[in-house]
């Protein structure tokens, strides 16, 4: 009988058989075939030890030694195979194995369409070619793309780390893999990467992570953002927008719209950025947190040599340790630095910190505040003890100003200021070198103002109690003269370098946002040397609350894992 195949049909060929025998009753309209059995269906070629050819169906089943050959690089190997020569449709099972090229897939049980060239599982395989193994419950294999989808428990095992993701793509060609699902990459104990969208170069390890994606490193330093750019081997990320750069172990962390981040290598330490909404919180100090905004925030660990650490070592082979291991933190602040403590506020073009030393330096006509003082000088240096500020060091036309009332103020100015702060408030103020003071004191009973006091002298020592002057110490060579209250001009009661910049003070942690205009020198038509002051931040926040800055994270977000 020949049969004719329909449109777009075509039939399926038995090329060799040892045996051919016919059973109508168990098995009606099927040839048994026996011995080396092979069939070709176009450029599809099939073989096995025994097999059912039924002709009118155009479909076979075959049994033992199954082996699938599809041009010169696909190529299929199971116990079992059912296929139909109409549909181009294969089912394989048992000790089931599709090669094709470098790519090897293993499972139980396998469907496979040739029309759409596609290959899936549903119990469980694995796929892997010459860099990744990945095993899932549901997989599928498109050839000519060299595609794989991968959903369910999902793993992906490589030398140097593995992946494990609810729903994958990877491409056996390229070995990236698309993240479509929750996703960890760990590198054992060394990085966690976790993610829920993105793409990963498993060759190259680098990565482009959305979807607000997490970076956590042994060491304690984090990065987070709403798209991050990483590069694993490089050692190098990038995040844009609500970015987060955490260091765990010194406790601070950068925010701002974007940032980037450089890992430890050898002798060169980690540092990191932040600019557009920068926003630097120092949380050591768990009892009074550092805000600082700058255009531009930078944070670096800085290697250092350790003289007495160094004179103790046996031989020079040491010394590239004791250089990685011997280091600090340094913060710095570019254009329109503002900072907020509670015990402490100041604003100035640039600032920079060290954990070495404890010291905060302020560039730039810098003003700091503490209670109702202000200070100001060309350059300030802020000296921490126990994560608290100690004192504050200005050099060059300083001045310290109490303000007594919205008409009144304490003033003192000098070549060198040293102002010294205890338990959050401001006790002694020290100037030296052409020292002046303007001063209103008051009676102790009746809290009269009894009259201006104003001197000048080479050194004067300031003490203040209850936010208020206890107080004043000057040299034997000081003159002065004390006037009615009401016999000086208000701008005679200021000295020449007299401004009063309130509205330029952070008062809360969301202030440091805001970019107010700098005072001008104090003037007869200006007294107090001020000028509008804009609410505008600097930069745009952003998804960043100016009033409300993000709370620093906790000190460990998570372990990281070992690899299975």
């Amino acid at each position: 009988m020949l049969f004719v195949p329909a449109q777009g049909q075509t039939l399926v060929y038995l090329e060799h058989a040892e045996t051919l025998q016919f059973d109508d009753e168990n098995f009606p309209g099927a040839q048994l075939l026996t011995g080396d059995v092979q069939f070709r269906h176009e450029d599809a070629y099939m073989y096995c030890d025994y097999a059912y050819f039924y002709e009118e169906q155009n479909s076979l089943d075959a049994f033992g030694n199954v082996r699938f050959v599809q041009g010169d690089t696909l190529f299929g190997y199971s116990d079992q195979l059912h296929y139909n020569g109409d549909t181009k449709f294969a089912r394989m099972r048992e000790n089931v194995r599709l090669v094709d090229k470098a790519t090897i897939l293993v499972t139980d049980s396998l469907n496979y369409d040739r029309v759409a060239d596609i290959a899936w599982y549903w119990t469980g395989g694995q796929i892997s070619d010459s860099l990744n193994v990945l095993t899932s419950s549901w997989g599928q294999y498109e050839s000519k793309l060299s595609q794989a989808l991968f959903k369910t428990n999902v793993h992906l095992i490589n030398d140097r780390f593995v992946m494990d993701a609810d729903t994958l793509k990877y491409n056996t060609q390229t070995h990236v893999a698309d993240i479509l699902g929750p996703t960890t990459i760990l590198y054992e104990e060394e990085t966690t990467i976790t993610t829920t969208l993105g793409w990963y170069n498993t060759n190259t390890e680098k990565s482009k992570l959305l979807n607000r994606s997490f970076i956590e490193h042994s060491d304690g330093k984090t990065m987070i953002g709403d798209t991050i750019y990483y590069d694993k081997k490089q050692g190098f990320g990038q995040a844009w927008n609500n970015m987060e750069l955490t260091d765990s172990a010194q406790h601070v962390t950068l925010y701002g719209n974007y940032g980037e981040m450089y890992e430890r290598r050898d002798s060169i330490g980690s540092h990191g950025y932040a600019t557009d909404s920068a926003l630097m919180v120092d949380w050591s100090d768990s009892t009074a947190f550092t805000y600082m905004h700058a255009d531009t925030l930078f944070t670096e660990e800085v290697p250092y040599f350790d003289t007495l650490l160094l004179a103790s070592l046996d031989t020079l082979s040491q010394f590239d340790t004791v250089l990685v291991d011997t280091s600090y933190r340094q913060i710095r602040g570019y254009y329109g630095a503002r900072v907020y403590r509670e015990d402490m506020q100041a604003v100035c073009d640039s600032a920079i910190y060290n954990s070495r030393d404890s010291i905060m330096m302020l560039f730039g006509k810098p003003i700091c505040w503490s209670d109702n003082q202000q200070i100001a000088a060309k350059h300030i240096d802020i000296y921490f003890k126990d994560s608290t500020v100690d004192y504050a060091h200005g050099i060059g036309d300083c001045i310290a100003i109490q303000q007594q009332t919205p008409k009144y103020y304490n003033q003192m100015a000098g070549k060198e200021m040293f102002a010294y702060i205890r338990d959050g408030e401001l006790r002694q103020v020290d100037v030296t070198g052409n020292a002046e003071t303007v001063f209103f004191p008051q009676d102790e009973k009746t809290g009269d103002w009894l009259g201006v006091n104003k001197t000048q002298s080479s050194f004067v020592k300031l003490y203040i109690k209850d936010q208020k002057v206890d107080h004043v110490v000057f040299t034997t060579t000081t003159t002065g003269t004390m006037y009615p209250i009401d016999h000086l001009s208000e701008n005679e009661t200021h000295l020449s370098q007299f401004f009063w910049a309130d509205d330029l003070r952070p008062r809360k942690p969301g202030d440091v946002f805001l970019s107010p205009a700098k005072p001008s020198p104090a003037t007869e038509e200006n007294p107090e040397g001020n000028e509008t002051v804009s609410d505008t931040p600097s930069n745009g926040l952003g998804t960043i609350d100016k009033n409300t800055p993000p709370t620093p994270p906790p000190a460990e977000r998570g372990k990281l894992k070992k690899r299975n």
